[in-house]
């Protein structure tokens, strides 16, 4: 499957051209583009003209994340209640909606004293969380951390309904899901969120549609729900109305990683020319993100003592540009053909070409 991105001015331009391809494929609308999934892509790129939009290779790049196990098989048995996973085949977990990065797990290939630096925040919607944890008891300085078998944690949030609707979820970022949605409410969506002036993230898929406000954009500034966001997911949530729809929160999540760094301006620095993000411009918020909201946000927190260590987990990056991400980001290359690239304080990522577009 290949993914390509189309430059696009508005919501609506996005939402054009899923509206224009077949219920079976993956888009994702947002207010500067969209972002498509495709085996077909000769005929997508003819559809894409024909509205004006004009792609841009060099915008596709997907982020996952990998885990070193000795166990791989309980290992994986452990993040896939956790994550609201499925198995996908050779040792890997997918998000079902395919929004959310996918997850490789791998059998160590040494002995590896375990102490990561990488961590995962996961956040569902209570129940689902509830589900996941199957009698397990948290841990951690919020009550919410879980461990598989060989100690590899997991923060597992839940989320509450967002004050003010009906239909969404305050899962760090502001979500609902529609099961089979049809074209038509995407286009009114879109049109809805053009409208009001707000960027929203419109994951079209087979199943339905995802809405996603994008971490922390549904709040006011002091931890509120900003009454503009509350205004528009009201109007979605009378659309929805219209055409017949009813949420459905389980398949809902939000993941994001941290990074536990000695110097976090220097690691922080470092992801941010590695991935092409931007920073967060809050003030104390450590955050970094990818302008198109494709991908997940990382953030990074202040590391007491060193860990020399190896972590388990690890990133792997396929990106159009792998020598010049390299080059840019300044990191240290243990191998080549895939890339092993470590930042400054050891943290790894794998880097590779993603599937290359064939020729039109």
């Amino acid at each position: 499957m290949t993914a390509v991105w189309y430059d696009a001015r508005s919501h609506a331009a996005g939402a054009a051209l899923a509206a224009a391809l077949p219920a079976t494929v993956d888009v994702d609308v947002r207010a500067t583009g969209v972002r498509v999934h495709t085996d077909a892509l000769r005929e997508v790129d003819a559809t894409a003209a024909e509205l004006g939009l004009t792609a841009d290779p060099a915008a596709v790049q997907t982020l996952r994340f990998g885990l070193d196990a000795a166990d791989p098989m309980a290992v994986r048995s452990f993040w896939e209640p956790v994550l609201g996973y499925r198995r996908a085949g050779a040792g890997c977990l997918e998000d079902p909606l395919r929004r959310d990065p996918s997850f490789a797990v791998r059998r160590l290939d040494e002995a590896r004293p375990l102490r990561n630096r990488i961590h995962v925040d996961v956040v569902r919607p209570a129940a689902e969380v509830t589900r996941a944890r199957a009698g397990r008891e948290p841990t951690g300085p919020f009550g919410v951390m879980l461990a598989d078998d060989e100690g590899n944690e997991a923060d597992l949030v839940p989320g509450d309904p967002l004050p003010g609707t009906t239909d969404w979820y305050a899962l760090f970022g502001a979500m609902t899901f529609y099961p089979q949605a049809p074209a038509r409410f995407v286009t009114s969506v879109a049109e809805l969120a053009d409208a009001a002036g707000l960027p929203l993230l419109i994951d079209v898929r087979p199943e339905g549609v995802v809405l996603d406000s994008a971490k922390d954009a549904w709040e006011d500034g002091s931890g509120g729900a900003d009454p503009a966001f509350v205004a528009l997911a009201r109007r979605i949530e009378s659309a929805a109305e219209d055409f017949g729809l009813r949420a459905d929160p389980a398949p809902l999540r939000f993941v994001q990683f941290g990074i536990d760094a000695l110097d976090v301006p220097a690691i922080r620095a470092f992801w941010m020319r590695l991935l092409g993000y931007r920073p967060d411009p809050r003030p104390d918020v450590t955050d970094i993100y990818d302008p198109r909201r494709l991908n997940p946000v990382l953030f990074f927190q202040q590391l007491q003592e060193p860990r020399p260590q190896r972590n388990r987990i690890r990133f792997e990056l396929a990106v159009p540009d792998p020598e010049d991400r390299i080059a840019a980001a300044g990191g240290r290359v243990l191998s080549e053909k895939p890339y092993l690239v470590a930042d400054p304080e050891g943290n790894e990522v794998v880097l590779g070409a993603p599937k290359t577009r064939p020729s039109t």
